[in-house]
């Protein structure tokens, strides 16, 4: 009798558990999903300095920061990078506050674009433009195996670099004249970009290529506008991409903002499903995890708005929202955008396999790096 008793007991309490805790466990898993797609920059050399990434990493569960040397709101030299020593401390604390492993981001390219600068105490670098006009391969691997070295010391795990925009446009604003271009041939490109993507994997730094479909037509900066390359645009900006992801595909991928009419009437490539999906994904055989450019570029935020460019963002199949809080800065951001995907999920206008899809390439991308 008592066992059968307690057999009944162990049933009942089986039955509440399965009852009762799918709901509550599928928010949980839900919650921690969202924040692993999102990625914000933040004001401070140290944790203490901003309440709110310490709140965004331990409540939100965000998945990634990104940091920067000058902040672009306030006209000012000073953000999250001082020295190196400081740099490797202020990544140990957000490693250590979060659950989860964290995405730990820079843009450092070398040149006009590298947020660890001489005057900070590292290496001297030099620019793409300077790597492809002299066109030595061994030359780009011994800067990039500087440039990684160095990354992975201070305890970043994702750099933006290499570009892959091919220098169409020596009058590009944002590509060609500040010098992020190895050469206007796909060959060139090939040949540099992928030094700098074997520098990146042998010290465990995902390298991140950019700008899809291709930036280096454009005679705009979609940091201050829609940049539209329907016209300038060749087919043979998405030849690094089909070399590159063939060698590579663990690699990363960033989306370009530009708008190309030929590709997608109506999005530009951040939010277009056709770009990214059937493009990227589909015939050019993509499987990592695609970043988009930052999400508060006035060619996104001016155009179309936080909640319609995160779902469109989403649904076009970008894994990781990025929002570096250095065009504007809003502190709420992190919240802000998880509260928005997860209404957009329990209304329908994004799946929870979206969601899920995006999450498992997140999560197995940081297995991979072996992240503590």
């Amino acid at each position: 009798m008592k066992y059968i008793l307690s057999l009944f007991l162990i049933c009942l309490l089986l039955f509440i558990s399965y009852s009762f805790s799918p709901a509550e466990n599928n928010d949980l898993d839900l919650d921690k999903m969202i924040g692993q797609m999102v990625m914000v920059g933040f004001r401070g050399f140290d944790i203490a300095e901003s309440d709110h990434i310490k709140r965004d990493i331990q409540d939100h569960k965000i998945g990634g920061v990104i940091l920067f040397d000058y902040d672009v709101p306030e006209s000012i030299p000073e953000r999250n990078i001082k020295n190196p020593d400081q740099v490797q401390n202020l990544i140990a604390e957000l490693q250590d506050i979060s659950d989860n492993p964290l995405f730990i981001a820079v843009d450092q390219e070398g040149g006009r674009v590298t947020r660890l600068k001489v005057q900070h105490g590292f290496p001297e670098t030099v620019s793409a433009d300077y790597l492809g006009k002299i066109n030595h391969p061994d030359t780009t691997k011994k800067h990039a195996d500087i440039t990684a070295g160095v990354l992975n010391e201070m305890g970043f795990n994702v750099n933006f670099a290499p570009v892959v925009d091919l220098n169409i446009n020596p009058e590009n604003p944002i590509i060609g004249k500040l010098g992020r271009s190895f050469g206007a041939e796909p060959d060139l490109v090939n040949v540099h970009a992928e030094a700098v993507i074997q520098s990146h994997v042998r010290h465990n730094v995902l390298p991140v290529v950019k700008h899809f479909p291709g930036h280096g037509s454009a005679w705009n900066d979609t940091h201050v506008g829609m940049a539209d390359v329907t016209d300038t645009w060749i087919a043979a900006e998405l030849d690094p991409y089909r070399y590159l992801l063939h060698h590579h595909p663990d690699i990363g991928v960033m989306t370009a903002h530009v708008f190309n009419s030929n590709l997608d009437a109506d999005h530009p490539a951040t939010l277009s499903n056709h770009i990214q999906f059937n493009i990227l994904r589909g015939t050019l055989g993509f499987k990592g995890v695609l970043f988009s450019d930052d999400m508060q570029m006035d060619a996104i935020r001016s155009y179309y708005g936080l909640e319609t460019a995160v779902k469109k963002a989403i649904n076009a199949g970008v894994d990781v929202l990025v929002f570096a809080n250095n065009s504007v800065y809003d502190p709420d951001i992190a919240p802000k955008v998880i509260s928005a995907i997860k209404a957009f999920v329990e209304s329908g206008d994004i799946s929870e396999e979206r969601i899920k899809e995006a999450y498992n390439r997140i999560i197995e991308t940081k297995k991979r790096l072996e992240l503590p």
